[in-house]
Formats: C-alpha cells, structure tokens, sequence
C-alpha cells in the first residue's frame, strides 16, 4: 500500500514539473526575417518611440546628462518588493549591449519579453506595455537605437531572492499578464484621441508607474492609471484619471502644458521621477502631446484609493 502511494506521489509530481515546464515555456512569434528587412527604417519615428519610451531615464548612467543620456549602458538599480532589478545595457555595442541582437530578437524581447536563447526577461522592462506596439514601431526604434553610442559597460546581475530568480516561472504570470496583442484602434474615436491612447498603453507605458498593482506584481486593470504606492515603495504616484482626486480639474491645454515644460496648473514643478520623463515628452511633436491629452481626458475617471 504504501508502495503504490509513494508511486502515485510521484506521478503526480512529474505530472506538475512537465506541466510547469509545458506552461511556463517562452512563446514568442515566429517573424519573416526577410519581411522585417525589408521595412525602411524612419529613424524620425524611432526617435519619437525612444521619447515616448523613455528609454534613456532607465538605461542612461545615473545622473546623466546632455549627450549622456544617449548612452544607456545601464546602471540604475530598481529596488522593489521582489528583490534589485540593475538595468542593463541596451547600448548598440556588440559584446556587452543589444548591437548583436536580430530584428527579430528585438521584437520578441520588446513584445513578449523573451530574450535572445528563449530566456524570459523581467517585467520590470514594461513589455506588458509594449507588446502594444506596432512591429513597424519598434523596427525603427531598434534602428534608431543602433544609431546611438555603444557602451563597452558589463550589465549586473539582477539581485532576487527565491523563487523570482527562477526566470521560468515568468512563463505562468505572463499567462495572466501578457497576451501580445498590438493595439487596435478605436473606431469610434478621432485619430488624435487613438494616437494619444496608442501612446500612452504602448510606447509611453504611463499605466506602469500609474497603476497600482496586486500582490503578483500585475497590473490592477480596474484601476488603470488611477496612481498609487510607487513601485520602488517610496512614495506614492498620482491619479492621472479625469476624476477630481486626479487631474479632473486641469483642462487639455494644462496637460499639454505640464508634458512640455514640467509646470502644474498651481506652478508646482514636477519632480522626482517625472522630471526625466517630462525632458523626453517636452521633446516629442507638439500633435502626439496634444494627442496625449486629448486621450487622457477621455478615460473612465476613478477616485483615488484614499478616496474611496
């Protein structure tokens, strides 16, 4: 008796390590090489991606500045609740950064957040936000990337207790949290309101820092962008929903106003964070900045937490 329990003990422990193994696979999408070289890329629209993105405010030397920040050999070191994550280098070098990289590697890693060898990348890079985007974005976004300075630094190890170290376990909350779907416009909405939310749930990732998130990590969707305890656990991020506890009262013109130059519609200035991700949005076309405000004022406005 005892036999055939320990037997069926361990079937049934092989049964959840192959289905663990099963589940937990990288999946990515099985993209034409030759299609993806033949898109031209439009250095100017991978600019505005790498704007919209941010890119430089993670990947850029701590307290870069100036042509600095085009470097972005990595460096900063994201403290959150599931261990030290060191940003890497995505510099164009060949060794040390993404310059090795195929197209096609690049599209997975920014869609699906698989790496190079099928190896699950951490979603403290935002491809939960980024698998939004269109292959033909971030085609130009890679190119505009290799335009950039390489950076010979060596990229540090991530810093995480046990389990999260166990990349393979990704796999399981990227079934929850990932479904690789490019964004669809809404035809119901102007263009301008289309390119502002394209922005905002793609490239721009507001929803990454904006949205409060579970006990897994993942994003709370019905609370989006309604703002909350910082990733990092040091202060709290704002409400940027239509609500009065969020930026109800400001009109598009003070959206626009704050993306481009960091005032609020009371003279405060923007800070901590922000203040890079202002210096990168101050820089887009004036129409995708009017486009995101024209966007945002057409959420669902939520009350903050505290507010009920």
């Amino acid at each position: 008796m005892i036999g055939r329990l320990a037997a069926a003990a361990i079937v049934v422990v092989v049964a959840g390590l192959v289905g663990f193994w099963f589940l937990s696979k990288p999946r990515t999408i099985d993209i034409d090489a030759a299609a993806l070289a033949e898109h031209q890329p439009d250095l100017d629209n991978g600019r505005v991606m790498y704007l919209a993105g941010g890119c430089d405010s993670c990947h850029a030397a701590p307290g870069a500045k100036g042509d600095d920040k085009r470097k972005l050999g990595g460096g900063q070191v994201l403290s959150t609740p599931f261990g030290r994550f060191h940003v890497p280098n995505i510099s164009p070098d060949q060794e040390h950064g993404i310059g090795a990289w195929s197209l096609a590697d690049f599209v997975n890693a920014v869609k699906f957040g698989v790496g190079p060898g099928s190896v699950h990348l951490y979603p403290a890079f935002p491809y939960t936000s980024y698998q939004r985007m269109r292959i033909g974005d971030i085609v130009d976004l890679k190119a505009f990337l290799d335009a950039l300075p390489p950076v010979t630094d060596v990229s540090r190890p991530h810093e995480l207790p046990f389990p999260f170290r166990i990349r393979r376990g990704l796999g399981l909350w990227k079934l929850i949290y990932l479904d690789g779907r490019t964004f669809v416009p809404d035809p119901t909405a102007s263009d301008a309101i289309n390119r502002g939310r394209y922005l905002v749930e793609g490239p721009g990732h507001c929803g990454e820092c904006h949205t409060p998130r579970s006990f897994t990590g993942g994003a709370v969707a019905s609370r989006v962008l309604v703002g909350g305890p910082a990733p990092e656990g040091r202060g709290t991020i704002p409400n940027i929903t239509p609500h009065q506890t969020g930026i109800g009262d400001w009109s598009e013109d003070d959206i626009v106003a704050f993306l481009s130059s960091g005032f609020k519609p009371d003279f405060d200035v923007v800070g901590g964070a922000m203040a890079a991700v202002v210096e990168d949005l101050a820089q887009l076309p004036k129409a995708d900045v009017e486009a995101i405000a024209a966007y945002l004022k057409t959420v669902p406005p939520i009350a903050s937490e505290d507010e009920g």
